[in-house]
C-alpha cells in the first residue's frame, strides 16, 4: 500500500513542481511522515527529480517549444551555483540558512507586485548581466538550502520576459542539472531504499508529463497568482520547521 501512496504523492508534487516550483512541499514531508529516513528521503527526492525534470525538459523539447541553444548554458551555470552553494553552506549556520531563504523567498514574493512582467513576453533567454548571476545565484541557493529553487527560477525568467512554456522547460533543465550531482552522491553513499524510490520515480515521471500539458494550456495572467501561493507556502514551511 505505501507503494501506491507514494506514487500519487510523486504525481501530485510533480505536477504542481513543475508548474509553480515547491513540489518538494508535499513529497519530501509526506515521506517523513510515512517513516522514511530522512536522508532516504532527501535522496528519493533527488533521483526521481533528475529523470522527471529531464523526461518534461525532452518533451518541450521534441515539440519545439524550447531549444538547445538557448538552454544549455544554463547546466554548467547551474551545477557551478550549487558546487559553490555547498560550500557555503558547510560554512554557516543552520539559523543562517534558514533566513537567507526566507529572505530571498520574500523579495521574491513582493517583487511580483511591483514587477508588470507576467510572462507574456517572447524574448530569447541570452547571457547577460542579469540571467548569469541570477541563475548562478539560485543555483547557489539550491546547493546551500533548497526548497524554493524552482519558483525563484520563475520568477527570475518572468522578470526576463521568457514566455511561461519555455520558462517551464528552462526551470526543468536547471533542476536536472542540479539534482543529478546530488543523486550520484545519495546512491554511491547507499542512503536510496529503491523499491519506495522506484514508486516516487514513476509517479514524478507522470506528474512531470501532467504538469507541463496544464502547463501549456495555462493563461499567462493566472502564472504570478499560482506563484505566490507557492511561495507564502514555501516560506510557512521553512519557518514552521524552523521554530519545531
Amino acid at each position: 500500500m505505501e507503494y501506491v501512496i507514494i506514487f500519487f504523492i510523486g504525481i501530485c508534487a510533480t505536477t504542481i513542481g513543475t508548474l509553480a516550483g515547491g513540489g518538494g512541499l508535499i513529497s519530501l514531508p509526506a515521506m517523513l511522515l510515512m517513516g522514511m529516513p530522512v536522508h532516504s528521503a532527501i535522496g528519493a527526492n533527488k533521483v526521481s527529480n533528475t529523470i522527471s525534470s529531464f523526461s518534461s525538459f525532452f518533451h518541450l523539447y521534441k515539440k519545439g517549444d524550447i531549444s538547445l541553444k538557448d538552454s544549455l548554458w544554463i547546466i554548467p551555470v547551474s551545477v557551478g551555483g550549487g558546487i559553490s552553494g555547498g560550500f557555503i553552506a558547510s560554512r554557516i549556520s543552520e539559523e543562517n540558512m534558514y533566513i537567507v531563504a526566507i529572505s530571498l523567498l520574500l523579495f521574491a514574493f513582493i517583487t511580483s507586485f511591483i514587477g508588470k512582467k507576467d510572462f507574456t513576453g517572447d524574448a530569447q533567454l541570452k547571457m547577460n548581466k542579469v540571467s548569469i548571476p541570477g541563475l548562478y545565484g539560485i543555483g547557489m541557493y539550491d546547493g546551500l538550502f533548497g526548497p524554493g529553487q524552482g519558483t525563484l527560477m520563475l520568477y527570475l525568467f518572468g522578470y526576463l520576459q521568457i514566455s511561461y512554456i519555455r520558462a517551464v522547460g528552462l526551470v526543468r533543465l536547471a533542476t536536472f542539472s542540479s539534482c543529478f550531482g546530488a543523486a550520484v552522491t545519495y546512491i554511491a553513499t547507499d542512503k536510496i531504499i529503491w523499491s519506495l524510490t522506484l514508486a516516487l520515480l514513476i509517479g514524478s515521471v507522470a506528474g512531470a508529463q501532467i504538469g507541463v500539458r496544464i502547463a501549456k494550456k495555462l493563461k499567462p495572467r493566472y502564472v504570478k497568482p499560482i506563484l505566490r501561493i507557492v511561495t507564502i507556502a514555501l516560506i510557512i514551511q521553512i519557518v514552521v520547521n524552523n521554530v519545531i
